[in-house]
């Protein structure tokens, strides 16, 4: 068949006839092309609204994300459709195919991810002045305060030294409240132990104990959570919850799958659908948190709380005094507020009344309280929407403190911003920088956490801090406070760090713990009173 000027020859039997073609036979039409879809990810049960881009979507057939159909389609123009995800089976990236019936199909290769939430694992935990782990085996050990017997250890003597919960028992899993421990064997039965004047150990009584007591009901938990009162979630997903006046597990009502808790004065679940609930006391319906918004993670500040949703976008609510909630208003919430700007997330960080976010392209951008210039803007201007933090650096990795933020590179680099009245800033100054400034001596980390001293972990596992130092929680020998990263003394290598107001504790890379700083109760472990200015190995863990 050849084409001439709107004319086609044909050949039939032989014999070559000259037509007229219509235009779309002269000219096949383009085929569809899909070129994005935002967000570009969701939970894997779906149900978040998405916008496809692309051309020529006409006489649409069928709109795909990994293999299962969009869903409440709606083909708004030749290059837009809008819609709903679907749920996947499968956590990862997927393609994203739209097909005309009229213009065959286009495909996005990998241009939606489905994201399935990880629970961390349980192993370390610190209440107000004692702390518990779980060593290697499953053996659980506690140190510090033990007015009521929150060691576990069968006594109520204060131990400066780790002593082994008694019972023989394996744990997976370990929660501290105030004055009293709760840990989950490796068959799931939970067991408490420590004071129990509001029913804290769940064995229907408000009779303390000093050695693990096993929680009435039967049940079996895959995580648990100690606070204002404690909780667990069964491998179901269903959260049960006593203390605060219940002497035993309750059911949360509402028949709720549950992937995540947190307890506080309230407690507050993420379920498996990613909706978020929240509940005053035990056996206290859940409300659901306002708006039907579906999160992947939450952050919470002393007074308010912020959501990361799939598609990436962040709503907060609570307190708002100094903008925190990001909505361009300081009016509080009781219920998620969107943050303004329109800003696609991977990351949040709440602070003592400010709040942080990375973008997928790893911007970093804060709003709320700026007295210290904890925006990293340049100013010291409160903020209610999010401002972009100064010097177009690329992070993978934010954490927020009272009025200090620091942020990771992908590269490892470190950088402050905020208070640096302790040194926290980490780059030679007592001074406060409303700006990002590099965290002196060119080191790289892989993780940081900052308050009114930072510490992080280097990569291959070397610990370094910096800033208020009054009680050793530096870690160098020293108590002087430091303006630049010190080196933790030892030569430990650590997989895990956290540091409370005076104290630092890690566990190293061959599982022993380590802590220094204060050790007013006992806190450190160490076996001796006094402040600890290097790491000292956890007596006997």
């Amino acid at each position: 068949m050849n084409r001439l000027h709107g004319l086609v020859t044909v050949s039939v039997l032989g014999l070559s006839l000259l037509v007229a073609c219509s235009h779309d036979c002269c000219n096949p039409l383009p085929g569809v092309t899909v070129t994005d879809v935002s967000p570009a990810s969701d939970l894997m049960n779906g149900r978040t609204a998405v916008t496809i881009t692309g051309t020529n979507f006409i006489d649409v057939s069928s709109v795909t994300i990994g293999g299962s159909e969009l869903v409440s389609r709606t083909v708004v123009s030749t290059d837009q459709i809008t819609g709903t995800t679907p749920a996947a089976a499968n956590p990862g990236t997927t393609d994203v195919v739209v097909t005309s019936s009229s213009h065959g199909s286009g495909t996005c290769r990998g241009c939606f991810r489905y994201i399935s939430p990880v629970r961390q694992a349980q192993l370390l935990a610190a209440g107000d002045y004692h702390t518990c782990a779980i060593k290697s085996g499953g053996g659980a050990y506690c140190w510090g305060n033990n007015f009521w017997g929150q060691l576990g250890d069968g006594s109520v003597a204060n131990s400066g030294t780790a002593v082994a919960v008694v019972g023989g028992l394996r744990f997976s899993a370990i929660a501290t409240g105030s004055e009293y421990t709760c840990g989950l064997s490796t068959a799931g039965a939970a067991y408490c132990w420590g004071v129990n004047s509001y029913g804290e150990l769940g064995n229907g009584t408000t009779t303390p104990s000093s050695a693990p007591l096993l929680v009435s009901g039967g049940l079996t938990f895959s995580a648990i959570a100690a606070g204002g009162y404690t909780c667990g979630l069964t491998t179901a997903g269903a959260a049960y919850c006593w203390g605060d006046h219940t002497l035993a597990p309750v059911a949360v009502p509402g028949g709720l799958s549950f992937i995540a808790l947190t307890t506080g004065r309230n407690g507050c679940g993420l379920s498996s659908a990613g909706a978020a609930y929240c509940w005053t006391t035990p056996g206290a319906t859940p409300v659901a948190v306002s708006g039907g918004l579906s999160f992947i993670a939450l952050a919470a500040g002393p007074n308010h709380t912020c959501g990361l949703t799939g598609g990436g976008a962040v709503w907060c609510w609570g307190d708002n005094t100094y903008g925190q909630l990001g909505d361009n208003s300081t009016v509080s919430s009781a219920s998620p507020v969107a943050v303004s700007g329109g800003l696609t997330f991977t990351a949040i960080a709440t602070g003592g009344f400010h709040t942080c976010a990375l973008t997928a392209a790893g911007a970093a951008y804060c709003w709320g309280n700026n007295f210290y210039g904890q925006l990293g803007d340049g100013s010291s201007r409160s903020d209610s929407t999010p401002v972009a933090v100064s010097g177009g650096l690329t992070f993978t990795t934010i954490a927020a403190g009272g009025a200090t933020t620091c942020a990771l590179t992908a590269a490892g680099a470190g950088y402050c911003w905020g208070n640096g009245d302790t040194g926290q800033l980490g780059n030679g100054s007592l001074t406060r920088d409303s700006t990002p400034v590099a965290v002196s001596g060119g080191l790289t980390f892989t993780a940081i956490t900052t308050g009114t001293h930072t510490c992080a972990v280097a990569v291959g596992g070397a610990a370094y801090c910096w800033g208020y130092n009054g009680r050793g929680q530096l870690g160098n020998g020293s108590t002087s406070p430091t303006s630049v990263p010190v080196a933790v003394s030892g030569g430990l290598s650590f997989s895990a760090i956290a540091g409370g107001d005076a104290d630092t504790c890690g566990l190293a890379n061959g599982g022993a713990a380590y802590c220094w700083g204060d050790n007013g109760g006992g806190q450190l472990g160490r076996g001796t009173a006094g402040v600890a200015v290097v790491p000292m190995v956890v007596a006997t863990f």
